[in-house]
């Protein structure tokens, strides 16, 4: 049974929250609720194509935000810190995946949100390896949550740890999901933790061109049950766009409402994925991606403060 007569108001809802700049988390809940509330055999199917353009959109214009000088320079300076945490999260996710028997789309998704950088990483490699709808919901929930938990928790144990304002830079950048939970954990640390922090984590948000490149790559080459590849032409498109706005500093002025709006897709994106969403679906993916997710962050926060303390 379709819901077609509901289609004004809910598309009414999305755009809403597009223009308002609602918080990513919000989009999604609306999306999930509306999808609970009206249910539809038909939806997921009709609204994956653009659900997947949505997150490519979105990831190609969040590359007007990433000077690639800067994030050359940190990127090299740092480039051991970053292979460790990118290695040991993939690793670790793998590990507790097949321990906890949760699928290996989720796994993936969830093992490059924690190395990377959240919910970009998660919206780019989805976009990749054409994960369903609550593959990404699940992925996404966790972020969510353990961004909100870090930030407030990641200063005071720095305090309490007594880590100098590069040390806690260095680990908040490791160890933080989204690029905006750790600009918030280094402003409430101090002036040089905040600069640490946030162009370490833009030199780690590069990552995301090799990482989804190989993804596709190896899932071309391997098993067939994991699912449908998509070749990530966008992430091309993210570098052209980060290597135009750094080389050109006559339309730097017009980054921020580039970065804007690459937002504002990713905020339609994850609407869509909530709208997309079945009690079903939701049942099925349980609380085993929840515990990976919480289990993955706390072995990755404790692994890579030692490390951000030998750079010292």
């Amino acid at each position: 049974m379709t819901d077609l007569k509901h289609w004004p108001l809910t598309l009414l809802a999305g755009a809403a929250l597009v223009a308002a700049g609602a918080p990513a988390w919000l989009a999604l809940a609306v999306g999930l609720a509306i999808a609970l509330v009206l249910p539809s055999a038909e939806r997921a199917a009709t609204l994956k194509p653009w659900t997947t353009r949505s997150l490519q959109v979105g990831v190609v214009a969040l590359g007007a935000g990433v000077n690639l000088g800067t994030v050359w320079r940190v990127g090299t300076e740092g480039a051991l810190l970053t292979a460790f945490g990118l290695a040991t999260a993939l690793l670790v996710a793998r590990a507790l995946g097949r321990l906890l028997d949760v699928n290996a789309n989720t796994t993936l998704l969830l093992g490059a949100g924690t190395a990377i950088c959240g919910g970009s990483a998660i919206a780019a490699v989805a976009a990749v390896i054409d994960a369903e709808a609550q593959d990404v919901s699940v992925a996404l929930a966790v972020v969510f949550v353990l961004n909100a938990v870090g930030l407030l928790v990641f200063p005071p144990l720095g305090h309490a740890l007594a880590l100098s304002e590069p040390v806690f830079g260095r680990w908040a950048a490791l160890a933080i999901h989204d690029t905006s939970s750790v600009a918030g954990a280094g402003l409430a640390y101090g002036a040089t933790a905040l600069e640490v922090a946030t162009t370490m984590k833009l030199a780690r948000a590069l990552w995301i061109v090799p990482l989804t490149i190989a993804i596709a790559l190896l899932r071309r080459r391997g098993d067939a049950k994991l699912g449908r590849v998509t070749w990530p032409w966008f992430i091309l498109g993210f570098v052209a766009c980060a290597a135009l706005f750094s080389a050109v500093p006559a339309i730097a002025p017009a980054a921020p409402m580039i970065v804007t709006m690459g937002r504002r897709a990713l905020v339609l994106a994850l609407f869509l994925i909530g709208l997309g969403l079945s009690r079903d679906a939701i049942t099925r993916a349980g609380v085993r991606p929840f515990a990976l997710g919480v289990s993955l962050w706390a072995i990755l926060a404790a692994a890579s403060l030692p490390v951000a303390r030998i750079v010292e």
